[in-house]
């Protein structure tokens, strides 16, 4: 036998109250049209992850609000960073504004290098053949390897001892 509820003095649901008096519209403020574009891309490597954008300009590198020259110091890594603009040829030509998250500074290196990639091809579609033949499209898919259970790392045994 199933057992009934007694009802309580509550409005069913269906019934909703009475809606608020509708507040006044705030005027939408729009950014004045620039005629500069900007693009983006989105760069992965190793842990890292790269947000960039990228817009015509001096040559002006800025990651995570530092100068390129004061992030990355190690020269190879500002080689990598550069690679995407050399198979192209447009050195100096644009400015990119980054922002870098997890992994350490080679990682992060090659994530900026994607990202840049990413949004030169969308920026203009000329540059994807010489992008795509160096390389420079493709995510490298390489991560550290776990480390197994009954080792010391990820391949490397304990040292045995046979007595």
């Amino acid at each position: 036998m199933a057992t009934v509820k007694p009802k309580t003095g509550k409005a069913p649901a269906s019934v909703k109250p009475a809606a608020a008096p509708a507040k006044s519209a705030k005027p939408v403020k729009e950014k004045p049209a620039s005629n500069e574009v900007i693009t983006y891309g989105t760069g992965r490597r190793k842990d890292a992850v790269a947000r960039v954008w990228l817009k015509r300009g001096s040559g002006k590198i800025t990651v995570n609000g530092k100068a390129f020259e004061v992030y990355f110091a190690r020269p190879v890594l500002r080689m990598i960073i550069n690679q995407p603009f050399l198979a192209v040829d447009r050195i100096g030509n644009f400015d990119i504004n980054c922002t870098v998250v997890g992994g350490g500074l080679s990682g992060q290196a090659g994530a900026v290098r994607l990202g840049i990639s990413r949004a030169l091809d969308e920026y203009d579609s000329v540059f994807h053949g010489a992008l795509r033949k160096g390389g420079f499209l493709t995510r490298d898919s390489r991560v550290v390897e776990r480390k197994k259970y009954g080792h010391k790392k990820a391949r490397r045994s304990f040292q045995f001892s046979k007595r």
